[in-house]
């Protein structure tokens, strides 16, 4: 897909909840092109080189604007968090491969996330919520604090189950409690997972045991963005591969998780 560069105007910027922030800026060319699992690059510093390389963000939703939902953790994401409105932001995009849709029979699409992991989750619905599936978001949050309201996910139709570690909402423990909400006879299912390499072990082993096919979205650090510096090379069954290009979509029984 062809790739590219631009400034882009900075329509919202927003906290969400205490540790999560939703940033909207005006790209309407750029979200016609974007698909679901991809991600962009974008420059934080806008005059220095402190932070050097682009930060990867996936792309939370692509309609007339494009959105990217993101967590404060580093330099590079405390200044994008002090973008206001108006301010310009300079984005490479769309880059990666996205996520395949589900076989023409999938009755059930479920879809696995950890922490800034549900990012994709929410443009993925946007595609698929009109093609008569039953959508379903199996969430894991450390606490309250990395929860948030998810009313998009429910006005697109999609049944969301939370699990916290401290039980401070949903239900207590790591997201695989929540798999039994998955059903014993849901009918043809296809997952959708990201998140924490642990994590998405555990969906990888549960939708093996399930006979259940999937896709992953692999998380790593990334610095060039296009596949040339391979620094986000992870181990597959087909060899080492790129997540910034190869991926960060793969399937699920692909990536050998660590």
């Amino acid at each position: 897909m062809e790739k590219i560069q631009n400034n882009y105007k900075v329509l919202v910027n927003e906290r969400l909840c205490p540790q999560y922030w939703r940033l909207v800026f005006d790209a309407p060319s750029l979200a016609l092109r974007t698909r679901p699992g991809q991600f962009v690059h974008i420059r934080t510093d806008e005059e220095g080189l402190q932070p050097f390389f682009r930060r990867p963000f996936s792309v939370y939703r692509a309609r007339k604007y494009v959105e990217i939902f993101y967590q404060v953790v580093g330099p590079g994401t405390r200044l994008l968090s002090l973008k206001k409105k108006g301010d310009m932001v300079d984005v490479l995009g769309p880059l990666g491969t996205p996520f395949v849709l589900p076989p023409p029979d999938t009755r059930q699409v479920v879809m696995i996330a950890g922490g800034i992991g549900v990012a994709p989750m929410l443009i993925l619905s946007d595609l698929l919520k009109n093609k008569k599936y039953d959508l379903l978001l199996l969430f894991g949050g450390r606490d309250r604090s990395h929860v948030y309201p998810m009313k998009e996910f429910k006005d697109n139709g999609v049944a969301v189950h939370i699990a916290t570690d401290d039980g401070s909402v949903g239900a207590k423990g790591r997201v695989s409690v929540l798999f039994d909400k998955i059903g014993k006879n849901p009918g043809p299912s296809f997952v959708y997972t990201c998140g924490p390499d642990p994590m998405m072990k555990a969906v990888q082993s549960f939708a093996a045991g399930k006979g259940i096919p999937g896709q992953a979205a692999c998380e790593e650090i990334m610095a060039c963005g296009l596949g040339a510096c391979l620094g986000c090379s992870i181990e597959t069954t087909a060899g080492f591969r790129t997540v910034c290009h190869d991926g960060p979509c793969f399937d699920l029984d692909q990536v050998k998780f660590h």
